[in-house]
């Protein structure tokens, strides 16, 4: 899957902040969240991946944000004490890269 490359990516980015606790294909709610973070200030984070199939990346993003809500992939955070949850759908296209968060 080409979105494994961009998972491997983001979670050695994320190894800087050593006090967060991150997850990578946790299960919560529904299924398996790409990556799941908690920090020390009780912010959950949810991050969903897409490659997409063309250069629409808004639409992917939004297709990603769409599966965390659907499969209520902030479940794991929520019961582990998490106050507040981020939410980010990521695509990828080529060279090309979309965020967006909720």
């Amino acid at each position: 899957m080409k979105e494994n490359f961009y998972h491997g990516l983001l979670l050695g980015l994320l190894q800087y902040e050593d006090s967060w606790l991150i997850k990578s294909n946790a299960e919560s709610g529904e299924g398996f969240s790409d990556i799941l973070i908690e920090t020390q200030s009780r912010t959950g984070i949810v991050i969903e991946f897409k490659y997409a199939e063309d250069d629409d990346l808004e639409k992917w993003c939004i297709e990603a944000l769409d599966q965390i809500e659907r499969n209520h992939y902030e479940a794991r955070l929520v019961e582990d004490g998490m106050k507040s949850i981020l939410k980010y759908g990521i695509a990828f296209y080529k060279k090309h890269c979309k965020v967006i968060h909720e």
